[in-house]
């Protein structure tokens, strides 16, 4: 529980530094709006749409007598429309982070340099820097997509479908989601992909208190693109620390379970 604590006060300390810093928070906000047009656009076009995938796809049920055909397709519709919305919330943060490439790691670098230490910098061109980051996107994105296709198929099991599944469909996406906005801070310290995964499953809970948090305020029309330059930032400032943890020796790191020592603030 107080890794789950210590993931949601990344998630404001993050939130805290941008507000502070007047002038990136507006640096930051611009991608996220670039990107908020975009998912609004595709998200329109799916609702409008939704009714008619579903008929074109169900064909065998077109002679059922009302009201089972109607329930039948409100349901696979709310499923379908379920799906697309899990799937924006994932893959915003991924299109948003490979449109702000620039801003953000210029974000990440400036939080890097308030707290002090070590500045890490990815010495990379543009072009490369967006190959790496689209690449290890893909890559994270098809393992979303697996567990989605899973948790969309077990939304079909009566009850279960409608309590547990919803829990873990947030639980997925906020794991992955703090993979995607750590990832910005992480590749600029050389750790690639494989080794980030595996820093996130070491330490699940805290990962889950800050992405959690966010996925269910990212439901929220434009909360998103508001919050993504503290998310950003806090995602740097846990990272910071994870591998920081990662790189002590075992007698003088915190207790498995307890999370990292907490940043100092200001």
């Amino acid at each position: 529980m107080r890794d789950l604590a210590g993931g949601f006060r990344y998630l404001l300390a993050g939130q805290r530094w941008v507000f502070g810093h007047g002038r990136w928070l507006g640096f930051g906000l611009l991608p996220g709006l670039v990107a908020f047009v975009l998912y609004v656009g595709a998200l329109i076009g799916l609702g409008y749409g939704a009714d008619d995938l579903t008929a074109w796809a169900t064909p065998f049920a077109d002679d059922w007598s009302s009201p089972w055909l109607s329930l039948f397709r409100g349901f696979l519709t709310a499923l379908l429309f379920g799906l697309g919305l899990f799937l924006a919330v994932i893959t915003f943060t991924a299109v948003t982070l490979l449109i702000g490439q620039p801003f953000y790691e210029s974000l990440s670098e400036q939080v890097d340099r308030s707290e002090g230490g070590e500045v890490p910098q990815s010495c990379l061109p543009l072009w490369l820097e967006l190959w790496i980051s689209a690449r290890d996107s893909v890559k994270v994105l098809l393992r979303v997509l697996l567990y989605g296709i899973v948790l969309f198929a077990l939304g079909f099991v009566p009850v279960i479908g409608q309590t547990v599944i919803p829990v873990l469909g947030f639980c997925v996406s906020g794991y992955f989601l703090t993979q995607e906005l750590t990832a910005v801070a992480l590749q600029r310290r050389k750790v690639e992909l494989p080794d980030r995964l595996e820093l996130m499953r070491s330490r699940r809970l805290l990962v889950l208190g800050f992405g959690v948090p966010l996925v269910l305020a990212f439901l929220v029309p434009l909360v998103a693109v508001f919050l993504m330059p503290g998310a950003v930032a806090g995602a740097t400032l846990m990272a910071r620390d994870l591998v920081r943890t990662e790189d002590t020796p075992a007698a003088e790191t915190t207790p498995a379970g307890f999370g990292p020592p907490p940043p100092a603030y200001s």
